[in-house]
């Protein structure tokens, strides 16, 4: 489920698999101003956290699928630096410090208080709003939180959100080749045709020139420059 989204609603990705729990949540963070996409597994969550442009992250440890630290380590991993809240019945000390140390920002234990659990968001959109997100790619730099890729001149061009996903892949790691598969597999999840990796490398070489993603023959794309 998702709630409309607005420019100036904070977006957040709630992966839970609890559905009373995610319905309370959704509604109550909703009326806080928070835009809440939901994930009931953690394959579904890693996609959207992929894809998808989030101020903040609650995600649940033990989940169908894809275990919560596994998920938030692929993030990670990936470079996305989105703030991210266990909330979770694990509390133990050793449950925290793994949670911790796997790159969550906080820990929550279930049960919990809403006004805490809303205090602590709020203090982890505050932190992410003192980073700016940037990321260079040849002369240019590509903007997360705005979405834009900035050219050598100054020219800023606005990218929809697959095309951004697919170049901030790319950016993230610019030493890695990824195949078609990869890449179809993690930006483009729920895309029925095969060629759709094709299709938006097209369009991002359209807008920002052939350059800017590089074909390395019989293995797949890697990041090129502006």
């Amino acid at each position: 489920m998702a709630h409309g989204r607005t420019p100036d609603r904070r977006r957040l990705l709630l992966v839970e698999d609890d559905q009373e729990l995610v319905t309370m949540l959704s509604e109550v963070l909703g009326g806080e101003g928070y835009a809440v996409d939901v994930a009931t597994d953690g394959q579904r969550g890693l996609h959207l956290g992929l894809t998808r442009q989030y101020d903040v992250v609650v995600l649940d440890r033990r989940l169908p699928v894809l275990d919560g630290l596994d998920l938030l380590g692929r993030l990670r991993s990936r470079a996305l630096r989105t703030p991210v809240l266990l909330l979770t019945a694990m509390g133990t000390l050793h449950d925290r410090v793994d949670g911790l140390d796997a790159g969550a920002d906080d820990y929550l234990v279930k049960p919990f208080e809403l006004e805490e659990l809303i205090a602590r968001l709020r203090a982890l959109c505050r932190r992410a709003l003192e980073v700016t997100d940037v990321l260079r790619i040849g002369s240019g730099h590509l903007y997360v939180a705005r979405r834009e890729v900035e050219l050598a001149d100054g020219e800023r061009i606005a990218l929809a959100a697959r095309e951004f996903a697919l170049l901030w892949l790319l950016a993230s790691r610019p030493d890695l080749v990824y195949s078609r598969t990869e890449l179809r597999r993690t930006v483009f999840q729920e895309a029925p045709a095969s060629s759709i990796v094709d299709t938006y490398v097209y369009y991002l070489r359209r807008k920002l020139g052939r350059q800017v993603v590089c074909t390395v023959r019989g293995l797949g794309y890697r990041l090129g420059a502006l």
